[in-house]
């Protein structure tokens, strides 16, 4: 940093005598002489120098395009310290720069007292004058430069000075509206190029700011992207619509400094048809602060089409080329598995393919190759080639066939064979070749001699046959009565059953009332053991009405007369019904009972008694099949297969395999003593299988022998 100097504002500048008008006559011709400012400043300083006794000075030009004073030429300054002077134009607090809107020179002293503001120059830390180009009207407008010069002495500067600042400020305001005109008539002239090339172009061409605001646009992109009000509404609201998609696209282009290259939809807003358009577009510098994107949209919609086409077809020739391949290879692989020889000979009788069986009878394998054998292969190319060529110039008929006698060429002996031959015809009618298929005749003829044989054994056999299916047929006469006798005999074991069963009912029924009267004391006061023997009386009453109710259900079930009620059936609500009914049972017994129900269990549709009938009867087994330990009833709800399970789990007695077998069948039971004492009919699981097949449903049975059992039964939502 350099000395610091005060600044003082001249106002009344004394004016000492200066150069004769000759002098500054020359000064102006000599500024005229020139045409270029650094020359004219030059002329200037060296003017100065010479007339006004100028030591040092240098001048700095404004520049309003980019908005700072830099140096232009010096004397008495170094080059370095010229070209690193710069100051910003908008720093309106410093002194040069107000010094640059002053009317008159302002004065820079060393006096040792620091500034607010210090700055450095190329003149140094001494005095100068700071001296406007062109003096201003001092309302803060900005002259074209400063003219800064260092004299001997401290003392004000000369009217000379002045003078030829303001000299050298117009000159160089001429020459700078003469630049200006010059670049304006250039820039003119060129936009009129650009323009005219770019209309020529039939590509749109567009220039927008960062806001995405057109700029300049050339007419192909004029046609989709403005539109004034005298256009159509139709033609408004397409242009609109590229104007959102066209701007959408540039804003990924804006944010970077590469160019993009994008695909875009528009549409076309004479046609109304989709355009596809491929745009570049490239970050520009529109100005010295703002930015902008050039774009070219290159029309590709045919090209698309095409390039669409051409794939398409080619996709074609691939699959085409590809199924001709497969059919080749389909044709090999078939020719290859038939087992008959088969050959294709041209029009002239030379054979150009032919399969494998083929190859063996006219061609010789090379390590087989003896003289004997070529001369069989040879004898049978003569006898075909003679076979194909006579049938093929005899006459007009497509297809024909006849009898060859070949030989084997590896063992001699005679091949008896059929012969198939058709020709290939090509589509203006010419014969291109002939297929042969031969036919192996020699186990057709050992199959005429077995049929012969078979068909003298088959009519013995007929005979037998015929003997037999009258002996058979009696046997199934006598089957059929027997099937009808068991039909009857079983319908009549269910009628007696069903007849016999009401007809005990009824009795029971009286029975059980009757108890019931006699232990409520309607017929008077009985003594303790009365009623505990009248308590038996009731207690096996019911266990034979249970018995009975069995049989009646199993014969309805049979007989298809089960009546099945559906209603809405809240299961925990029939589990607490169920439990309630067995508490007697439990009370009787050590065992831990339990129950789980999952939470939210959906109702079901279905026969309440059934279910209540078939939970009641699974409870009842594992109450009675189960000494010690524990019961447990659980309920659960599979939502993915609309089905509710309710599982009874004990550990009781278990059932072997071999008897979880035969358990479900009717009057089936476990063996056991522990069974055995407990008694029943055996028919409680199979009726509880059967209701719940009736209900849709079905039983699952998981157990161990001594180690419980677990019955689960499954129903669906709604019964079937």
């Amino acid at each position: 940093m350099g000395r610091v100097v005060q600044v003082k504002r001249k106002t009344e500048t004394p004016r000492s005598p200066g150069p004769g008008p000759e002098a500054r006559l020359e000064l102006i011709e000599s500024l005229l002489g020139e045409h270029e400012a650094r020359a004219c400043a030059v002329v200037a300083l060296h003017w100065l120098v010479r007339s006004s006794g100028i030591e040092r000075g240098f001048c700095a030009m404004a520049d309003s395009e980019s908005g700072r004073l830099s140096g232009l030429v010096g004397i008495g300054v170094s080059a370095a310290a010229l070209d690193a002077f710069s100051l910003d134009l908008d720093d309106s607090t410093h002194p040069l720069v107000v010094a640059l809107a002053s009317s008159e020179p302002v004065a820079f002293h060393s006096s040792g007292h620091a500034l607010v503001r210090p700055f450095e120059t190329p003149l140094g830390a001494g005095s100068f004058h700071a001296v406007p180009l062109a003096r201003g009207n001092g309302g803060g407008e900005l002259g074209p430069g400063l003219l800064l010069v260092a004299g001997p002495d401290d003392g004000p500067v000369g009217e000379d000075v002045c003078w030829a600042a303001e000299i050298l400020g117009n000159r160089l305001t001429a020459l700078w509206y003469h630049r200006m005109q010059i670049d304006e008539r250039r820039h003119k002239r060129e936009r009129s190029w650009l323009f005219g090339i770019i209309n020529a172009v039939t590509d749109p061409i567009l220039l927008t700011d960062a806001d995405g605001r057109i700029l300049i646009a050339n007419a192909g992109a004029e046609q989709l992207l403005t539109a004034d009000e005298a256009k159509s509404e139709g033609r408004r609201r397409a242009i609109a619509l590229n104007n959102m998609l066209f701007s959408s696209s540039l804003f990924t282009a804006s944010e970077g400094e590469e160019p993009t290259r994008k695909e875009l939809l528009l549409v076309d807003p004479t046609e109304g048809q989709d355009l596809l358009f491929e745009v570049l577009s490239t970050p520009v510098k529109v100005r010295s602060s703002e930015s902008g994107v050039a774009s070219i949209l290159r029309n590709v919609t045919d090209l698309r089409r095409a390039s669409e086409e051409i794939e398409e077809n080619y996709r074609k020739l691939r699959a085409a080329e590809l199924e001709a391949r497969a059919e080749r290879d389909r044709l090999d692989l078939i020719l290859s598995s038939v087992l008959d020889p088969i050959l294709v000979t041209d029009p002239g009788g030379n054979i150009v393919l032919m399969n494998p069986p083929a190859e063996r009878m006219f061609t010789v394998a090379p390590r087989r190759r003896t003289a004997e054998a070529e001369r069989r292969v040879r004898a049978n190319d003569a006898v075909f080639t003679s076979f194909v060529s006579s049938n093929l110039y005899a006459g007009q008929s497509r297809h024909w066939k006849g009898e060859l006698s070949l030989l084997d060429p590896e063992t001699g002996a005679a091949v008896p064979m059929e012969a198939i031959s058709g020709k290939v015809v090509a589509k203006h009618g010419e014969d291109t070749a002939i297929v042969t298929i031969l036919h192996d005749l020699t186990e057709a003829m050992e199959k005429v001699q077995l049929y012969e044989q078979i068909k003298r054994h088959s009519e013995e056999l007929r005979e037998k046959v015929r003997e037999a299916t009258a002996e058979l047929a009696e046997q199934n006469e006598l089957l059929r009565r027997q099937a009808f006798q068991l039909e009857q005999a079983s319908a009549l074991k269910s009628q007696f059953l069903a007849n016999v069963s009401h007809e005990l009912r009824t009795p029971l029924n009286a029975i059980i009332g009757y108890t019931h009267l006699m232990l409520e004391g309607v017929s008077g006061e009985i003594t303790g053991g009365q009623r505990d023997k009248l308590n038996r009386v009731d207690s096996n009453a019911r266990h034979l009405l249970a018995i009975i109710n069995d049989l009646l259900d199993i014969t309805r079930i049979e007989s298809g007369k089960m009546p099945i009620q559906v209603e809405r059936v809240v299961l925990p609500e029939l589990i607490d019904e169920v439990m309630a009914e067995v508490d007697p049972l439990i009370a009787r017994t050590s065992l831990d009972v339990t129950r789980k129900l999952t939470p939210r269990v959906p109702e079901i549709r279905t026969d309440r008694q059934k279910v209540k009938q078939i939970i009641l009867n699974l409870l009842s087994n594992a109450l009675k099949f189960t000494p010690q330990g524990s019961v447990a009833i659980a309920i659960d709800f599979d939502a993915e297969q609309e089905e509710i399970s309710v599982a009874v789990t004990d550990t009781g007695i278990g059932i072997s395999e071999d008897n979880q077998r035969t358990i479900f069948e009717a009057f089936g039971q476990t063996d056991g003593s522990y069974v055995k004492r407990h008694g029943g009919t055996g028919l409680g699981l199979s009726i509880c299988r059967r209701l719940a097949t009736i209900l849709g449903g079905r039983i699952i049975l998981q157990s161990r022998l001594g180690e419980g059992s677990t019955f689960q039964l499954f129903l669906p939502r709604r019964a079937r």
